[in-house]
């Protein structure tokens, strides 16, 4: 039986909004987090009892990121000054600031692979399935970035809660 939708946003929530700040920085994040559990209500109910609800969720999340992501360049408007709204909820904390920008720099296959595997700690056959590619690309991809991150920003790492 599966469990109510509002523990499923409970227990992955934070983890959701985490994945979406390091796609596309706290600005955008907070509505992908909100698109993402939007679709997730709505094909809920369909889920087969024994499905990975973090990865399915992480799935999701990753669209809705890329959504936004074109969205952002097909309509984008020049402003002076963007406003900065972080959530408390899941974001990573100014002790992972360091981090947080490092990871921003990596090339999107890289930083989406370090993201899902280290912050959210999916299988690499399951980060493939969600970005592209082989299983090995996908190991191929956050290794590289953990390799760009340690050489470019050795202290963010020392600093950062990565497995």
């Amino acid at each position: 039986m599966k469990a109510p939708f509002e523990r499923i946003v409970s227990r992955h929530g934070a983890t959701v909004l985490r994945v979406c700040t390091f796609v596309l920085g706290r600005i955008d994040a907070e509505d992908a987090w909100s698109e993402t559990f939007l679709a997730a209500l709505r094909a809920y109910p369909e889920l087969s009892d024994d499905a990975n609800v973090e990865a399915w969720l992480v799935t999701i999340a990753h669209r809705k990121s890329v959504d936004i992501i074109r969205r952002r360049q097909r309509d984008a408007i020049a402003v002076s000054e963007l406003p900065d709204r972080p959530s408390p909820i899941g974001v990573p904390g100014e002790a992972d600031d360091e981090l947080t920008e490092a990871v921003k720099t990596l090339p999107p296959k890289q930083r989406q692979a370090v993201a899902y595997h280290y912050l959210v700690g999916l299988p690499y056959a399951e980060i493939a399935e969600i970005i592209g590619g082989s299983t090995a690309a996908a190991r191929k991809a956050a290794s590289d970035g953990i390799a760009t991150l340690r050489t470019k920003y050795p202290d963010a790492l020392t600093k950062g809660e990565h497995r």
